[in-house]
């Protein structure tokens, strides 16, 4: 999934179900100069996605202990 978000960070967008946002990251990318700060943005994004369920995750764990 990194690979998409460098090389087609709109596509990575629209795969997680946010249409908008890549909508938005492909304007950015038409340009050949906005390619390297959506690709960036991407990759952010995909990051915190998967910090977040990770999170989620470990919360739920602490909370099925109790």
């Amino acid at each position: 999934m990194i690979l998409i978000a460098v090389l087609l960070p709109w596509l990575s967008f629209i795969l997680r179900g946010r249409i908008l946002t890549g909508l938005l990251c492909l304007i950015l990318q038409l340009t050949l100069i906005g390619w390297i700060p959506a690709a960036i943005w991407a990759v952010y994004s995909l990051q915190n996605a998967r910090e977040d369920r990770r999170t989620r995750r470990i919360v739920k764990a602490i909370r099925e202990s109790r």
